[in-house]
C-alpha cells in the first residue's frame, strides 16, 4: 500500500537550513515511508506528533492518519523533543 506524503511548509524551511547532503538523505528517508515504516521509526508516548524517524543526528516528526503521512518538523536530536 502506498501512502501519501504531506510535507508542511515548516519542513521545507528546516531542510533549507541543513547541509545539502543531509537534506537529501532526510528527503530520501521521508519518501521511503510511502511503502512502509522503513528506517528507525518509533511511536512516541505522550507527545504530538506521534512518530519520529531517526536519521543520524536528525529527527523527522510525523503523524500517520490512514494512508497519509504528515511530516511536521525536521530537527536536530537535541531540539526535537523540547516544547
Amino acid at each position: 500500500m502506498l501512502r501519501n506524503i504531506e510535507i508542511r511548509d515548516r519542513v521545507t524551511k528546516d531542510l533549507r537550513a541543513l547541509p545539502k547532503n543531509d537534506a537529501e538523505r532526510i528527503l530520501n528517508a521521508i519518501y521511503a515511508l510511502r511503502t512502509g515504516m522503513r528506517g528507525d521509526v518509533k511511536k512516541l508516548t505522550n507527545y504530538s506528533p506521534s512518530y519520529r524517524l531517526r536519521i543520524g543526528n536528525w529527527r523527522v516528526l510525523f503523524d500517520i492518519e490512514g494512508d497519509k503521512v504528515t511530516v511536521y518538523r525536521v530537527l536536530n536530536r537535541k531540539d526535537a523533543y523540547r516544547r
